[in-house]
């Protein structure tokens, strides 16, 4: 078992040039689906039961908390390969509340990494949240906020869903803003339900907005299951989201992803659709060449699926190994791969 540090020992070596390395300090900022992190309790404010985990009829409790470690032992890897412990950042869609985000939590290794939780109840029918974890030693929040996302059906009704969860604070002495996002489903097909993920991607843009006036050179970034590829409409013609950090303006946005996406890379699969929907984007700030990492900046961006989070057999074999099917607990992990983006400052 690889060993899991509380203090932050992120001394990384990074190639310049063929002639130079400099010694820098490296954070990684992780997303994760967690499909479905329910507990066993009927909230009767809620369509609760209508998750997967209401469906166990047999022993719910043991697989509640079997889930916890799978989620766990997940989470506490990614980034570990240049970071050597746990993400200093980590947003998470698909939990219920802040009572399952804390069992999360005590569930070991993240029992002894000291993160906080940034976490508001949403208007979702099924009660399904957004949060953000962080490392209390890693991230100082100054402030942060739920936005409503509010659209209807072509009939008037009302539509209910997650809100986008602004956290503003402090990594590296430098201010950052992240946005924590779940965007609406496909659900009803991907032309029909487009506006309501563009009504979302605009909500994002007028939060960033806010801060840009404030600061234009303000660093954040955008991360979550969009629903959406790199090169839908949300991203690319509302967000104006770019695949190349060339000539890219400090209020302007780069999609890492969207390379990955052109590639071949997924996070999920779904009725034979490969999709990759799960992005960290992020502002040009974080991007600027003249003073890249001697301040807070990207690196690169990865997704995380190591083998055992796949099928490794039979129909589904390559997917993601997702927790639940047919009623049932599969012993899985989610119906996504979690995303990961490595932040990086000059060691000084």
């Amino acid at each position: 078992m690889k060993p899991y540090f509380t203090s932050l020992i992120l001394l990384f070596w990074l190639s310049i040039s063929s002639a130079q390395s400099k010694n820098y300090r490296i954070h990684c900022m992780a997303f994760y689906n967690l499909e479905n992190l329910f507990d066993t309790i009927n909230n009767p404010e809620t369509n609760d039961e209508a998750s997967p985990m209401f469906e166990i009829k047999k022993n719910r409790s043991a697989v509640y908390h079997q889930k916890l470690k799978n989620m766990a032992q997940v989470i506490s890897e990614i980034g570990f390969e240049k970071t050597k412990t746990a993400p200093s950042i980590i947003g998470v869609s698909e939990i219920e509340n802040r009572n399952v985000l804390e069992d999360l939590l005590q569930t070991p290794p993240l029992n002894s990494l000291n993160y906080g939780i940034a976490h508001y109840d949403s208007p979702d029918l099924r009660g399904i949240d957004v949060a953000l974890l962080y490392r209390k030693e890693h991230f100082i929040p100054i402030s942060h906020h739920a936005y409503e996302l509010r659209f209807w059906s072509e009939t008037g009704v009302r539509k209910y869903t997650r809100d986008q969860l602004l956290v503003s604070g402090y990594l590296e002495g430098e201010l950052i803003h992240v946005i924590v996002n779940h965007w609406p489903s496909r659900r009803g097909g991907e032309k029909r339900s487009r506006p309501n993920r563009e009504k979302a991607a605009f909500l994002n843009q007028q939060i960033c907005d806010s801060i840009f006036t404030t600061s234009p050179n303000s660093k954040i970034i955008l991360m979550g299951d969009l629903n959406d590829d790199p090169i839908n409409s949300s991203l690319k013609n509302v967000l104006g989201t770019k695949k190349s950090q060339q000539h890219l303006l400090p209020i302007e946005f780069y999609n890492p992803y969207e390379v990955l996406f052109e590639k071949g890379y997924s996070t999920l699969g779904y009725r034979d659709n490969i999709n990759l929907f799960d992005q960290i984007i992020v502002s040009g700030s974080l991007v600027d060449k003249e003073k890249r990492y001697k301040s807070l900046s990207f690196y690169k961006a990865y997704i995380y699926n190591p083998g055992y989070l796949s099928v490794q057999s039979g129909k589904y074999k390559g997917y993601p190994f997702r927790s639940f099917g047919n009623g049932k607990f599969t012993g899985g992990y989610s119906d996504h791969y979690p995303v990961y983006v490595y932040l990086i400052k000059e060691n000084k």
